[in-house]
């Protein structure tokens, strides 16, 4: 598991390149879990019984707060030991594979989705962007 520094700088860099230059201060939070934790949210919340990667839980707009008051973005959801065998897998450093799941948690933050072709080729071209800005490799490319 990457330290606390790196994870929010990761994040930090998926909101910076989705958003450009930040304005104001964000927060989110970021929880890693077991298995059958994550399961278990994505089962109660998308209906999908079965282990993931990362899930992302947007906050939302809240009405009447003052401009210059923190923006919440929501919840980023791991499970290290998938974002381990999958990278185990796929045969990616580790290190790259979590931060790629941060960028991409965060990016959901921020309304991108991959239900659709453009969508994805959208999202996934900001990781890509965003990831290679800081060393780490296509996470799409074949190996």
């Amino acid at each position: 598991m990457p330290a606390e520094r790196d994870i929010g700088l990761w994040a930090w860099r998926a909101y910076c390149g989705a958003v450009g230059d930040a304005d104001g201060e964000v927060e989110l939070s970021v929880r890693v879990v077991t298995k059958d934790e994550i399961r278990e949210l994505n089962r109660d919340y998308r209906g999908k019984d079965r282990t993931t990667n990362v899930l992302s839980f947007p906050a939302g707009i809240v009405a009447g707060l003052p401009a210059d008051a923190v923006r919440t973005l929501g919840d980023v959801v791991i499970c290290a030991d998938v974002v381990a065998e999958e990278a185990a897998q796929q045969g990616k450093a580790v290190e790259n594979h979590w931060a790629h799941m941060l960028v991409h948690g965060v990016l959901h933050l921020l309304g991108f989705d991959h239900v659709t072709d453009a969508e994805a080729g959208r999202m996934e071209g900001l990781e890509k962007q965003v990831l290679a800005a800081h060393g780490v490799p296509d996470p799409y490319r074949a190996r």
